[in-house]
């Protein structure tokens, strides 16, 4: 394995944190939709990942990719959990209360599958590859 492909998978998740962070934000702040609760969690989850992702690809530091995937990991549970609530009528119909805004609530419906928490699951999914593929990689480096 060599050390460029590692580098270039790291910044990979980055990128990838970066696009869910500013894509988050536009749907809130330019679009004007609401977040609701698990929308919260997914973005608290998120938005750190971007700055430590950013700063170990800065300095080359793969020993954070552990902690990474298991924030990715946490935030793949989140994302299913609120795909499901707004997919599934098992799980929504179970739905205690969800604060202000409805966790089933769709602001988008692309295809007829692409929902905002099916995008945050996409990118959780994604960084958590690269961090197991980045932190397997230093562990036999060594």
């Amino acid at each position: 394995m060599k050390a460029t492909q590692r580098e270039n998978v790291w910044f990979f998740a980055w990128a990838v944190s970066v696009i869910a962070m500013f894509g988050s934000l536009y749907f809130s702040e330019i679009k004007g939709y609401e977040p609701c609760e698990l929308c919260w969690y997914q973005r608290i989850l998120m938005y750190p990942m971007t700055v430590l992702i950013g700063i170990a690809v800065a300095r080359k530091d793969y020993r954070l990719s552990l902690y990474t995937a298991v924030l990715s990991g946490i935030g793949m549970f989140v994302s299913l959990y609120h795909y499901c609530l707004q997919k599934i009528s098992f799980f929504s119909d179970r739905l205690p209360a969800c604060g202000r805004i409805p966790c089933t609530a769709e602001y988008i419906n692309w295809f007829g599958f692409i929902t905002i928490p099916f995008l945050a699951l996409t990118a959780f999914i994604l960084i958590f590859i690269s961090s197991l593929l980045v932190w397997k990689w230093t562990k036999t480096s060594r």
